[in-house]
């Protein structure tokens, strides 16, 4: 289905499906898994040098759990970037999907890539620990997938922006996972009540230098009668004790000044 001009790399996500599965599927709690390369590396600048800037066209709107994150999700047709989430929401990569992930249902994209789509985010930026919203809006259909590749050249750990992945059931309150952004970095994870994840550390990132992702979400008509759970949006916790606290309270004067003056 592709040809030499795609930029996912399919022939080398089927030739790591196994190890790959492997790793997805003996996660705990919930299933993840994270690896390089799933964009071809003769393509890879191409997608970096087409990420477009932050501008006027991005959506930057302060929450008390989010700051300084900016998200696009229209882009020109036949453009990279509308080129890169056709691939991405392409049969080929949903049924990769679905042999990955052995849910039962029939997976599906969605093409209005809601809450997805180019994620960037610039000093200070965080995004507490959550689950995601569990129905979407339009289509009424179960979130189950998050499929994050990131797209940062040269990342430092000094940057912070680790996806941090976490248990926080039973009880518990166990980072899992704390996955560095770098470039064609691929992290893939399930969706349910108990998917705790973010990136609640502030970035500490030069001037000019911001946190690039490509997100898509994948959805299901139904899902496990035992997996289901009443609509809700975005649940956060903190995971940061008085200092994620102090974060809220910096947040929330931001966003209280932006509706003011939008007003």
């Amino acid at each position: 289905m592709f040809d030499k001009t795609s930029y996912l790399n399919m022939a080398g996500l089927k030739q790591r499906a196994r190890s790959i599965k492997k790793d997805f599927q003996s996660a705990k709690p919930f299933r993840f898994v994270s690896f390089d390369g799933i964009f071809k590396d003769e393509r890879i600048d191409e997608i970096l040098d087409e990420y477009p800037k932050i501008n006027d066209d991005w959506n930057g709107t302060t929450y008390i759990n989010q700051k300084n994150k900016f998200q696009k999700s229209e882009f020109e047709p036949s453009s990279t970037m509308q080129n890169v989430f056709d691939e991405l929401n392409s049969p080929v990569f949903v049924n990769w999907l679905q042999n990955l992930t052995e849910i039962k249902e029939p997976i599906l994209s969605d093409p209005t890539l809601f809450g997805g789509g180019l994620h960037q985010s610039v000093n200070g930026a965080f995004l507490n620990v959550h689950v995601d919203y569990n129905i979407h809006p339009e289509t009424k259909y179960h979130r189950r997938l998050n499929v994050i590749v990131y797209m940062n050249n040269d990342w430092q750990d000094q940057y912070e922006g680790h996806l941090e992945l976490w248990d926080l059931s039973n009880g518990k309150k166990d980072q899992i996972a704390r996955i560095a952004p770098n470039l064609n970095r691929c992290v893939i994870f399930e969706t349910n009540e108990i998917s705790f994840h973010g990136h609640p550390a502030p970035l500490k990132t030069p001037k000019g230098i911001n946190r690039k992702s490509i997100a898509t979400y994948y959805y299901s008509k139904v899902r496990p009668v035992q997996e289901v759970s009443d609509k809700h949006n975005t649940i956060y916790l903190n995971t940061r004790g008085f200092g994620g606290q102090v974060k809220l309270l910096s947040s929330g004067i931001k966003a209280l000044l932006e509706r003011i003056n939008n007003q």
